[in-house]
């Protein structure tokens, strides 16, 4: 298992910071003879810096798709699978498939399907939980569409949540993308918004967890 460079600046200002206080604990309590209290305050510490590491670890795992299979983006919970409105680029219907993550799932995102980038939008939003049924329009989020060889097009968002607060990403227009390859990163809890043509063979259901780059949302038809 690895490391993303989008948390190793993070991750070494916070192992500072609980250093020092682990510091200041130690005069604060052990030279008091609170002894039992700074053993306390050691294990919140280590408990702190742990959840640190495991939110920007990024585990080994081989992508295998066939080439019209929809791959999941992101580690999560499927909380919609309906029929709406896409309005920024596709301007048509579409089959939402929205995933949850949580502060402690895997928060690399990987590209869907294989094909050229064809959008790429960042805005400015605001900081609902990422659960809102507004957070996909109002929330802080990137867009991307991509169309795969067969000429069908897949849009996939971003969406910041009420703890994330940074959307990175690393997709530009006319790039090639390949299913498995990653995308982006948000940090902390968030979300991300998959919206696949109608007739396209679905594989999940909501409540459903699921893996990036292990499970198989749907299928182009």
């Amino acid at each position: 298992m690895k490391l993303h460079r989008e948390g190793y600046l993070v991750m070494m200002i916070g192992l500072l910071i609980l250093s020092a206080i682990q510091v200041g604990n130690y005069f604060l309590f052990v030279w008091s003879g609170w002894l039992w209290l700074f053993i306390l305050l050691s294990l919140g510490a280590l408990v702190m810096a742990y959840l640190i590491i495991q939110f920007f670890r990024i585990p080994s795992r081989t992508c295998t798709f066939e080439s019209n299979d929809i791959m999941c983006p992101a580690d999560g919970k499927v909380v919609v699978i309906e029929e709406t409105e896409e309005t920024e680029y596709l301007k048509d219907k579409r089959i939402q498939i929205s995933i949850f993550m949580s502060p402690m799932n895997v928060h690399a995102n990987y590209h869907p399907i294989s094909g050229i980038v064809k959008y790429v939008k960042y805005h400015k939003g605001l900081f609902l939980v990422a659960w809102h049924p507004k957070s996909s329009t109002d929330n802080e989020r990137s867009t991307f569409v991509t169309e795969h060889a067969n000429g069908q097009k897949v849009l996939f968002r971003q969406i910041a949540g009420a703890v994330a607060r940074r959307i990175c990403y690393y997709a530009e227009p006319e790039q090639k993308a390949v299913t498995g390859e990653e995308f982006g990163f948000i940090k902390f809890g968030s979300r991300i918004d998959v919206f696949l043509p109608l007739g396209t063979k679905i594989d999940v259901k909501i409540g459903d967890k699921v893996q990036g780059k292990l499970t198989k949302l749907g299928e182009l038809v």
